[in-house]
Protein backbone atom coordinates (compact mmCIF):
# COMPACT_ATOMS: atom_id res chain seq x y z
CA UNK A 1 0.00 0.00 0.00
CA UNK A 2 1.89 3.34 -0.96
CA UNK A 3 1.77 5.88 1.77
CA UNK A 4 -0.37 9.15 1.15
CA UNK A 5 0.23 12.32 2.79
CA UNK A 6 -2.52 12.37 5.06
CA UNK A 7 -1.89 8.93 6.36
CA UNK A 8 -0.42 7.98 10.14
CA UNK A 9 2.95 7.10 9.01
CA UNK A 10 5.22 5.53 11.32
CA UNK A 11 8.87 4.28 11.38
CA UNK A 12 9.23 0.57 12.79
CA UNK A 13 11.96 -1.41 13.01
CA UNK A 14 11.93 -5.34 13.02
CA UNK A 15 14.68 -7.45 13.76
CA UNK A 16 14.82 -10.57 12.19
CA UNK A 17 13.59 -11.94 8.74
CA UNK A 18 11.97 -15.39 9.27
CA UNK A 19 8.62 -15.87 9.34
CA UNK A 20 7.59 -14.04 11.99
CA UNK A 21 9.16 -11.29 11.18
CA UNK A 22 8.45 -11.07 7.47
CA UNK A 23 4.94 -11.63 8.27
CA UNK A 24 5.16 -8.76 11.00
CA UNK A 25 6.67 -6.38 8.44
CA UNK A 26 4.20 -7.73 5.63
CA UNK A 27 1.44 -6.00 7.56
CA UNK A 28 3.01 -3.25 8.57
CA UNK A 29 4.28 -2.15 4.86
CA UNK A 30 0.37 -2.54 3.87
CA UNK A 31 -0.52 -0.43 6.51
CA UNK A 32 1.22 2.31 4.87
CA UNK A 33 4.20 2.34 7.60
CA UNK A 34 8.01 2.51 6.86
CA UNK A 35 10.02 -0.16 8.25
CA UNK A 36 13.37 -1.52 8.62
CA UNK A 37 14.57 -5.18 8.63
CA UNK A 38 17.40 -6.09 10.63
CA UNK A 39 18.38 -9.38 9.94
CA UNK A 40 21.33 -11.56 11.61
CA UNK A 41 22.01 -14.04 8.01
CA UNK A 42 23.26 -12.04 4.99
CA UNK A 43 20.02 -13.84 3.80
CA UNK A 44 16.53 -13.47 4.50
CA UNK A 45 14.13 -16.65 6.14
CA UNK A 46 15.63 -17.83 9.43
CA UNK A 47 13.41 -20.75 10.05
CA UNK A 48 12.14 -21.20 6.20
CA UNK A 49 15.37 -20.48 4.75
CA UNK A 50 17.90 -22.69 7.35
CA UNK A 51 14.93 -24.73 9.56
CA UNK A 52 12.84 -26.82 7.45
CA UNK A 53 13.76 -30.17 5.93
CA UNK A 54 16.52 -29.58 2.62
CA UNK A 55 13.98 -31.70 0.50
CA UNK A 56 10.75 -28.95 1.02
CA UNK A 57 12.17 -26.59 -2.24
CA UNK A 58 8.08 -26.34 -3.27
CA UNK A 59 7.49 -24.95 0.10
CA UNK A 60 10.68 -22.61 0.44
CA UNK A 61 10.51 -21.87 -3.78
CA UNK A 62 6.95 -20.47 -2.47
CA UNK A 63 7.87 -18.61 0.92
CA UNK A 64 11.16 -17.18 -0.85
CA UNK A 65 8.78 -15.21 -3.78
CA UNK A 66 6.43 -13.91 -1.09
CA UNK A 67 9.50 -12.43 1.25
CA UNK A 68 10.84 -10.67 -2.06
CA UNK A 69 7.54 -9.46 -2.83
CA UNK A 70 7.43 -7.96 0.92
CA UNK A 71 11.34 -6.68 0.72
CA UNK A 72 11.17 -5.41 -2.60
CA UNK A 73 8.09 -2.79 -1.46
CA UNK A 74 9.51 0.98 -1.51
CA UNK A 75 8.31 1.44 2.10
CA UNK A 76 10.47 -1.56 3.13
CA UNK A 77 14.61 -1.24 4.36
CA UNK A 78 16.45 -4.56 4.12
CA UNK A 79 19.67 -4.77 6.11
CA UNK A 80 21.07 -8.03 5.97
CA UNK A 81 24.39 -8.96 7.91
CA UNK A 82 23.79 -7.33 10.79
CA UNK A 83 23.47 -8.44 14.62
CA UNK A 84 21.90 -6.88 17.20
CA UNK A 85 23.17 -7.14 20.96
CA UNK A 86 25.04 -6.98 24.12
CA UNK A 87 28.58 -6.47 22.17
CA UNK A 88 27.37 -6.62 18.49
CA UNK A 89 26.66 -4.37 15.35
CA UNK A 90 23.97 -2.98 17.11
CA UNK A 91 22.27 -2.71 20.76
CA UNK A 92 18.98 -3.07 21.77
CA UNK A 93 20.02 1.23 23.45
CA UNK A 94 21.00 2.05 19.83
CA UNK A 95 17.79 1.19 18.51
CA UNK A 96 16.18 2.68 21.35
CA UNK A 97 18.19 6.03 20.41
CA UNK A 98 16.95 6.00 16.53
CA UNK A 99 13.47 7.50 18.34
CA UNK A 100 11.47 4.98 16.42
CA UNK A 101 7.84 4.49 16.93
CA UNK A 102 8.36 0.40 17.62
CA UNK A 103 10.67 -2.40 18.07
CA UNK A 104 9.90 -5.69 17.36
CA UNK A 105 12.08 -8.23 18.01
CA UNK A 106 11.73 -11.59 15.77
CA UNK A 107 15.10 -12.94 16.74
CA UNK A 108 13.67 -17.01 17.04
CA UNK A 109 15.44 -18.45 19.48
CA UNK A 110 18.86 -19.19 19.43
CA UNK A 111 20.10 -21.21 22.54
CA UNK A 112 19.56 -24.68 22.73
CA UNK A 113 18.30 -26.44 25.69
CA UNK A 114 19.41 -29.64 26.85
CA UNK A 115 18.56 -32.04 29.88
CA UNK A 116 21.48 -31.30 31.81
CA UNK A 117 23.62 -34.70 31.80
CA UNK A 118 26.48 -35.72 32.68
CA UNK A 119 28.92 -36.11 29.80
CA UNK A 120 26.95 -34.07 27.46
CA UNK A 121 29.91 -32.39 26.20
CA UNK A 122 31.57 -35.85 25.00
CA UNK A 123 32.46 -36.27 21.66
CA UNK A 124 29.43 -37.13 19.21
CA UNK A 125 26.90 -35.34 21.58
CA UNK A 126 25.05 -32.52 19.19
CA UNK A 127 21.90 -30.32 19.86
CA UNK A 128 19.25 -30.68 16.99
CA UNK A 129 19.22 -26.80 16.17
CA UNK A 130 22.63 -27.34 14.90
CA UNK A 131 22.43 -30.03 12.82
CA UNK A 132 19.60 -28.82 11.53
CA UNK A 133 21.59 -25.71 10.45
CA UNK A 134 24.45 -27.74 9.45
CA UNK A 135 22.20 -29.70 6.54
CA UNK A 136 20.58 -26.66 5.66
CA UNK A 137 23.48 -25.20 5.02
CA UNK A 138 23.61 -21.88 7.11
CA UNK A 139 27.16 -20.08 7.54
CA UNK A 140 29.47 -21.16 10.90
CA UNK A 141 27.26 -24.21 10.55
CA UNK A 142 28.02 -25.57 7.19
CA UNK A 143 31.56 -26.99 6.99
CA UNK A 144 31.26 -28.18 10.94
CA UNK A 145 31.69 -31.94 11.18
CA UNK A 146 29.30 -33.36 12.59
CA UNK A 147 30.29 -37.50 12.79
CA UNK A 148 27.13 -39.59 13.79
CA UNK A 149 28.78 -43.51 14.05
CA UNK A 150 26.31 -46.01 12.97
CA UNK A 151 23.59 -45.81 16.01
CA UNK A 152 22.14 -42.32 16.58
CA UNK A 153 19.99 -41.51 19.85
CA UNK A 154 17.60 -38.67 19.46
CA UNK A 155 16.37 -37.66 22.43
CA UNK A 156 13.08 -35.92 21.61
CA UNK A 157 9.52 -37.57 19.52
CA UNK A 158 8.75 -33.87 18.41
CA UNK A 159 8.84 -32.71 14.49
CA UNK A 160 12.60 -31.86 15.05
CA UNK A 161 13.43 -35.26 15.96
CA UNK A 162 11.78 -36.70 12.60
CA UNK A 163 13.55 -34.30 10.42
CA UNK A 164 16.93 -35.17 12.36
CA UNK A 165 15.90 -38.90 11.49
CA UNK A 166 15.08 -38.05 7.79
CA UNK A 167 18.46 -36.90 7.40
CA UNK A 168 19.83 -39.50 9.43
CA UNK A 169 18.53 -42.49 7.60
CA UNK A 170 18.32 -40.48 3.59
CA UNK A 171 21.43 -39.13 3.43
CA UNK A 172 23.77 -40.21 6.22
CA UNK A 173 22.55 -43.92 5.90
CA UNK A 174 23.28 -45.29 9.68
CA UNK A 175 22.55 -48.20 11.23
CA UNK A 176 20.14 -47.33 13.30
CA UNK A 177 18.44 -44.42 14.53
CA UNK A 178 16.50 -44.35 18.42
CA UNK A 179 14.58 -41.61 19.33
CA UNK A 180 14.45 -41.73 22.96
CA UNK A 181 11.02 -40.58 25.03
CA UNK A 182 10.79 -39.98 28.72
CA UNK A 183 7.29 -40.71 28.44
CA UNK A 184 5.22 -43.13 26.43
CA UNK A 185 4.28 -43.51 23.02
CA UNK A 186 0.75 -41.67 23.76
CA UNK A 187 2.38 -38.63 24.65
CA UNK A 188 4.60 -38.30 21.21
CA UNK A 189 4.53 -34.98 19.88
CA UNK A 190 5.50 -35.55 15.96
CA UNK A 191 3.12 -34.40 12.77
CA UNK A 192 1.41 -37.68 11.81
CA UNK A 193 2.14 -35.98 8.32
CA UNK A 194 5.80 -35.38 9.13
CA UNK A 195 6.25 -39.25 10.00
CA UNK A 196 5.76 -40.21 6.33
CA UNK A 197 9.38 -38.96 5.84
CA UNK A 198 10.52 -41.58 7.53
CA UNK A 199 7.69 -44.51 8.56
CA UNK A 200 9.52 -46.75 5.63
CA UNK A 201 12.44 -47.00 7.41
CA UNK A 202 10.59 -47.89 10.77
CA UNK A 203 10.73 -51.51 12.17
CA UNK A 204 7.81 -52.63 13.59
CA UNK A 205 8.57 -55.76 14.60
CA UNK A 206 10.92 -54.06 17.03
CA UNK A 207 7.87 -51.43 18.07
CA UNK A 208 5.64 -54.47 18.68
CA UNK A 209 8.47 -55.88 21.27
CA UNK A 210 8.58 -52.15 22.45
CA UNK A 211 5.14 -51.75 23.23
CA UNK A 212 5.50 -54.97 25.21
CA UNK A 213 8.00 -53.86 27.33
CA UNK A 214 5.94 -50.83 28.47
CA UNK A 215 2.83 -52.35 28.26
CA UNK A 216 2.56 -52.90 31.89
CA UNK A 217 3.67 -49.33 33.09
CA UNK A 218 0.87 -48.12 30.31
CA UNK A 219 -1.67 -50.34 31.69
CA UNK A 220 -1.08 -48.70 35.15
CA UNK A 221 -1.93 -44.98 33.96
CA UNK A 222 -5.40 -47.31 32.23
CA UNK A 223 -3.42 -46.48 28.65
CA UNK A 224 -4.42 -49.32 26.22
CA UNK A 225 -1.22 -50.12 24.23
CA UNK A 226 -3.17 -52.07 21.68
CA UNK A 227 -5.67 -48.85 20.40
CA UNK A 228 -2.74 -46.75 20.88
CA UNK A 229 -0.14 -49.25 18.93
CA UNK A 230 -2.52 -49.53 16.27
CA UNK A 231 -3.39 -46.05 16.34
CA UNK A 232 0.43 -45.32 15.94
CA UNK A 233 1.13 -47.69 13.29
CA UNK A 234 -2.21 -46.57 11.09
CA UNK A 235 -0.17 -43.22 10.88
CA UNK A 236 2.76 -44.93 9.09
CA UNK A 237 0.60 -44.48 5.12
CA UNK A 238 1.72 -43.12 2.39
CA UNK A 239 5.75 -43.46 3.23
CA UNK A 240 8.24 -42.12 1.81
CA UNK A 241 10.40 -44.34 -0.58
CA UNK A 242 13.73 -44.31 1.13
CA UNK A 243 16.76 -46.95 -0.84
CA UNK A 244 18.70 -47.17 2.70
CA UNK A 245 19.85 -50.06 4.58
CA UNK A 246 18.72 -47.59 7.71
CA UNK A 247 16.19 -49.08 10.25
CA UNK A 248 14.60 -46.52 13.08
CA UNK A 249 13.16 -47.14 16.10
CA UNK A 250 11.89 -45.91 19.78
CA UNK A 251 12.80 -46.06 23.04
CA UNK A 252 9.78 -44.76 25.33
CA UNK A 253 9.63 -44.75 29.13
CA UNK A 254 13.29 -43.95 28.98
CA UNK A 255 15.19 -41.19 31.22
CA UNK A 256 18.64 -40.31 29.80
CA UNK A 257 21.11 -40.07 33.02
CA UNK A 258 24.46 -39.97 31.40
CA UNK A 259 26.38 -39.85 28.29
CA UNK A 260 28.86 -42.74 28.73
CA UNK A 261 32.49 -42.34 26.84
CA UNK A 262 35.40 -43.97 26.38
CA UNK A 263 38.91 -43.27 26.42
CA UNK A 264 38.78 -40.49 24.07
CA UNK A 265 36.04 -39.18 25.61
CA UNK A 266 33.82 -40.16 22.86
CA UNK A 267 30.40 -41.45 23.03
CA UNK A 268 29.77 -44.89 23.88
CA UNK A 269 26.30 -45.59 25.15
CA UNK A 270 23.71 -43.19 27.01
CA UNK A 271 22.81 -44.62 30.92
CA UNK A 272 19.32 -44.92 31.23
CA UNK A 273 16.53 -45.22 33.73
CA UNK A 274 13.66 -46.69 33.71
CA UNK A 275 10.31 -44.43 34.26
CA UNK A 276 6.56 -44.79 34.97
CA UNK A 277 3.77 -42.15 33.95
CA UNK A 278 1.98 -40.31 36.80
CA UNK A 279 -1.36 -38.00 35.90
CA UNK A 280 -0.53 -34.88 36.19
CA UNK A 281 -3.74 -32.65 35.38
CA UNK A 282 -4.68 -33.61 32.02
CA UNK A 283 -1.60 -34.88 31.31
CA UNK A 284 0.98 -37.39 32.69
CA UNK A 285 4.34 -37.00 33.68
CA UNK A 286 7.75 -39.15 33.69
CA UNK A 287 8.89 -40.32 37.43
CA UNK A 288 12.17 -42.12 37.76
CA UNK A 289 11.76 -45.63 38.98
CA UNK A 290 15.53 -45.77 40.12
CA UNK A 291 16.37 -49.00 37.40
CA UNK A 292 19.36 -48.25 35.04
CA UNK A 293 21.00 -49.75 32.01
CA UNK A 294 23.09 -48.85 29.73
CA UNK A 295 21.98 -48.18 25.76
CA UNK A 296 24.55 -48.45 23.53
CA UNK A 297 25.00 -45.64 20.75
CA UNK A 298 27.59 -43.38 18.93
CA UNK A 299 26.40 -40.56 19.16
CA UNK A 300 23.45 -38.44 20.71
CA UNK A 301 21.22 -35.52 19.52
CA UNK A 302 19.10 -33.63 22.34
CA UNK A 303 15.70 -31.92 20.32
CA UNK A 304 14.42 -31.33 23.48
CA UNK A 305 13.93 -27.83 22.66
CA UNK A 306 15.56 -24.40 22.07
CA UNK A 307 15.66 -21.32 24.60
CA UNK A 308 16.06 -17.38 23.42
CA UNK A 309 19.75 -15.72 23.06
CA UNK A 310 20.01 -13.91 26.59
CA UNK A 311 22.88 -11.19 24.64
CA UNK A 312 20.30 -9.71 23.02
CA UNK A 313 19.83 -7.39 25.87
CA UNK A 314 16.38 -7.60 26.29
CA UNK A 315 15.08 -8.80 30.11
CA UNK A 316 15.28 -12.42 30.17
CA UNK A 317 15.22 -15.49 32.74
CA UNK A 318 14.60 -19.52 32.07
CA UNK A 319 15.58 -19.32 28.73
CA UNK A 320 12.88 -16.99 27.93
CA UNK A 321 12.30 -13.14 27.48
CA UNK A 322 10.12 -11.80 29.50
CA UNK A 323 6.38 -10.18 28.56
CA UNK A 324 4.01 -8.53 30.69
CA UNK A 325 2.28 -10.45 33.05
CA UNK A 326 -0.67 -8.24 32.93
CA UNK A 327 -3.16 -9.23 31.16
CA UNK A 328 -5.67 -7.21 28.70
CA UNK A 329 -8.99 -7.15 27.50
CA UNK A 330 -7.81 -7.22 23.41
CA UNK A 331 -7.77 -10.09 21.42
CA UNK A 332 -4.93 -10.93 20.77
CA UNK A 333 -3.78 -9.77 24.09
CA UNK A 334 -1.31 -6.85 23.91
CA UNK A 335 0.42 -8.58 26.98
CA UNK A 336 1.61 -10.95 24.76
CA UNK A 337 3.80 -9.17 22.98
CA UNK A 338 5.25 -6.34 24.56
CA UNK A 339 8.70 -6.73 26.53
CA UNK A 340 8.85 -6.89 30.39
CA UNK A 341 11.13 -5.33 32.71
CA UNK A 342 10.43 -6.75 35.69
CA UNK A 343 12.77 -4.77 38.06
CA UNK A 344 10.48 -1.78 37.34
CA UNK A 345 7.73 -4.23 36.69
CA UNK A 346 6.48 -2.13 34.11
CA UNK A 347 6.39 -2.69 29.97
CA UNK A 348 9.17 -1.54 27.92
CA UNK A 349 7.19 1.47 25.56
CA UNK A 350 7.31 0.34 22.40
CA UNK A 351 9.04 -2.88 22.17
CA UNK A 352 7.23 -6.03 21.35
CA UNK A 353 8.12 -9.51 20.57
CA UNK A 354 6.71 -12.35 18.00
CA UNK A 355 7.69 -15.51 17.45
CA UNK A 356 9.90 -18.02 18.42
CA UNK A 357 11.16 -15.01 20.18
CA UNK A 358 7.99 -14.76 22.13
CA UNK A 359 7.45 -18.65 22.90
CA UNK A 360 10.46 -20.93 21.39
CA UNK A 361 10.04 -23.96 19.67
CA UNK A 362 6.31 -22.78 19.24
CA UNK A 363 5.11 -24.16 15.95
CA UNK A 364 6.86 -23.89 12.70
CA UNK A 365 6.70 -21.76 9.49
CA UNK A 366 2.42 -21.40 10.14
CA UNK A 367 2.53 -20.94 13.87
CA UNK A 368 5.30 -18.53 13.40
CA UNK A 369 3.32 -16.68 10.30
CA UNK A 370 0.34 -16.19 12.37
CA UNK A 371 2.16 -14.61 15.56
CA UNK A 372 3.08 -12.27 13.40
CA UNK A 373 0.03 -11.44 12.08
CA UNK A 374 -1.24 -11.15 15.39
CA UNK A 375 1.77 -9.24 16.94
CA UNK A 376 0.80 -6.57 14.16
CA UNK A 377 -2.83 -6.29 15.59
CA UNK A 378 -1.11 -5.26 18.86
CA UNK A 379 1.83 -2.69 17.12
CA UNK A 380 -0.92 -1.48 15.88
CA UNK A 381 -2.88 -0.63 18.42
CA UNK A 382 0.14 0.81 20.54
CA UNK A 383 0.74 3.09 17.35
CA UNK A 384 -2.73 4.61 17.30
CA UNK A 385 -1.22 6.32 20.72
CA UNK A 386 1.57 7.55 18.97
CA UNK A 387 2.88 10.60 17.29
CA UNK A 388 2.93 9.87 13.44
CA UNK A 389 6.23 10.69 12.00
CA UNK A 390 6.69 12.80 8.60
CA UNK A 391 8.77 12.15 5.80
CA UNK A 392 11.93 14.16 6.90
CA UNK A 393 11.69 12.59 10.21
CA UNK A 394 11.95 9.18 8.29
CA UNK A 395 14.90 9.67 6.04
CA UNK A 396 16.97 11.04 8.92
CA UNK A 397 16.55 8.59 11.08
CA UNK A 398 17.36 6.27 7.99
CA UNK A 399 20.69 8.33 7.77
CA UNK A 400 21.98 7.87 11.27
CA UNK A 401 21.23 4.47 10.67
CA UNK A 402 23.44 4.01 7.77
CA UNK A 403 25.82 6.09 9.83
CA UNK A 404 25.92 3.45 12.22
CA UNK A 405 26.65 1.00 10.23
CA UNK A 406 29.40 3.20 8.04
CA UNK A 407 30.94 3.76 11.54
CA UNK A 408 31.29 0.43 12.84
CA UNK A 409 32.70 -1.04 9.52
CA UNK A 410 29.27 -3.35 9.19
CA UNK A 411 28.98 -4.54 5.32
CA UNK A 412 25.18 -4.71 4.86
CA UNK A 413 23.41 -6.05 2.46
CA UNK A 414 20.00 -4.83 0.78
CA UNK A 415 17.65 -6.35 -1.46
CA UNK A 416 19.24 -5.33 -4.39
CA UNK A 417 22.73 -6.88 -3.04
CA UNK A 418 20.55 -10.19 -2.59
CA UNK A 419 18.81 -10.51 -6.06
CA UNK A 420 22.87 -10.40 -7.30
CA UNK A 421 23.64 -12.87 -4.51
CA UNK A 422 20.83 -15.37 -6.10
CA UNK A 423 22.12 -15.06 -9.55
CA UNK A 424 25.35 -15.89 -8.07
CA UNK A 425 24.16 -19.30 -6.57
CA UNK A 426 21.98 -20.21 -9.99
CA UNK A 427 25.02 -20.03 -11.92
CA UNK A 428 26.49 -23.29 -9.85
CA UNK A 429 23.58 -24.84 -10.90
CA UNK A 430 21.23 -27.23 -8.80
CA UNK A 431 21.18 -29.89 -6.93
CA UNK A 432 24.32 -30.20 -4.42
CA UNK A 433 24.85 -32.33 -1.27
CA UNK A 434 21.62 -33.09 0.14
CA UNK A 435 19.68 -29.35 -0.26
CA UNK A 436 18.80 -29.85 -3.65
CA UNK A 437 19.96 -26.37 -4.20
CA UNK A 438 23.22 -24.10 -3.89
CA UNK A 439 24.34 -22.04 -1.12
CA UNK A 440 28.13 -20.66 -0.49
CA UNK A 441 29.07 -22.17 3.26
CA UNK A 442 30.20 -18.98 4.83
CA UNK A 443 28.98 -14.58 4.53
CA UNK A 444 32.51 -14.48 3.59
CA UNK A 445 31.93 -15.81 0.13
CA UNK A 446 28.33 -14.33 0.06
CA UNK A 447 29.71 -10.93 0.64
CA UNK A 448 32.71 -11.48 -1.80
CA UNK A 449 30.08 -13.06 -4.50
CA UNK A 450 28.08 -9.40 -4.23
CA UNK A 451 30.98 -7.22 -4.02
CA UNK A 452 32.16 -8.78 -7.55
CA UNK A 453 28.76 -8.10 -9.04
CA UNK A 454 27.84 -5.00 -8.03
CA UNK A 455 31.54 -3.81 -9.23
CA UNK A 456 30.29 -5.50 -12.88
CA UNK A 457 27.31 -4.00 -12.70
CA UNK A 458 28.48 -0.15 -12.02
CA UNK A 459 31.08 -0.91 -14.81
CA UNK A 460 28.59 -2.76 -17.60
CA UNK A 461 26.59 1.24 -16.38
CA UNK A 462 29.37 3.46 -17.16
Amino acid sequence: MATSDNQRTHLIIVIGAGPAGMSLANQMAKAGHEVVILNRDVKFGGLAEYGIFPNKLKLRGGLQKTYWEILERPNVHYFGNVSVGNGKDLTVEDLRNLGVSALVFATGAQGTKTIGVEGDSAIGVYHAKDVVYHFNRLPGFAERPFEMGRRVAVIGVGDVMVDIAHWLVRYKQVEQVTAIARRGPLERKYNPKEIRAVCSCIDQEALAKEFARVRPRLEAVGQNPDEIFKCMTDEFTKCEPLKTPSKMGFRFLASPRRVLTDGQHRVRALEMEETKLEPKGQDTAAVGLKQYYEFPCDSVVFAVGDRVDETVGLPYKNGIFLTSPHKTNNEPDDALFQAFDEASGTVIPGVFLTGWARKASEGLVGVAKRDGEWCAEVVSRYLETRQPCDRSTIKGTLRLLRGLFEKRKVQTTDAAALRLLEKAEKEHGGSHDCIGEFKFHSNQEMLAQIRRREGTTVSAGR
